[in-house]
């Protein structure tokens, strides 16, 4: 049986959570570990991180970064096990730190930064990317694209993009194996607003 429609005191259907502004997904969406994808101590981990910037190109300290990618075989299946649960409690305590699983969510702390430790793709040269943050009704989607991956050059969607909006898809190398990914919700005047990709 459904649940019953959320109703305000005055009895008027009350708004949900994607109809709202408000950083609703911040209670229940991040997890322990959720930035973690690679296994613990795998000596092929790059370091994905960089900021979640707003019009005025403050940081977002509310928003949740979310990454979905192939292994580096190119497998697609990941492995199961982020949202495990203590058998016990039933609280989550996510990742055991032994599988790659493809996938990872974590909130930006507050500056807005975020970090990712994972593998590098396989077969696509880029990390699919989804932001939830203030302002926002809807997520956006985005990707990271690693600076020096190959296959940038025959990618469909960089090769169709002028240079300037290209740029804003590429990783900036801050050390060995660390990209700096940064997000921009918004063109500040600057810096060029992220490119999103509307896959409506």
């Amino acid at each position: 049986m459904p649940a019953p429609t959320p109703t305000a005191a005055d009895g008027t259907l009350a708004p949900t959570p994607s109809q709202t502004v408000g950083p609703f997904y911040g209670f229940a969406l991040p997890f322990a570990g959720g930035g973690d994808l690679a296994p613990a101590g795998h000596p092929g981990t790059v370091v994905l991180r960089g900021q979640v910037l707003d019009g005025a190109g403050a940081p977002v300290p509310d928003a949740v970064v979310e990454v979905w990618q192939p292994a580096p075989d190119g497998s697609r299946h990941g492995a199961p096990g982020s949202l495990r649960r203590d058998p016990v409690t039933g609280a989550v305590i996510g990742r055991h730190g032994l599988d790659f699983t493809g996938f990872g969510r974590v909130a930006t702390d507050a500056d807005g930064h975020y970090t990712i430790r994972t593998l590098p793709p396989g077969g696509v040269p880029y990390v699919a990317i989804a932001v939830f943050a203030r302002g926002l009704t809807h997520h956006l989607y985005t990707r990271a694209y690693l600076h020096d991956a190959a296959g940038l050059a025959q990618d469909r969607l960089l090769s169709a993009l002028p240079e300037q909006r290209r740029a804003t898809l590429l990783t900036t190398p801050e050390d060995t194996g660390v990209h700096r990914f940064d997000i921009r919700l918004s063109d500040d005047g600057v810096h060029e607003e992220t490119v999103f990709l509307d896959f409506g």
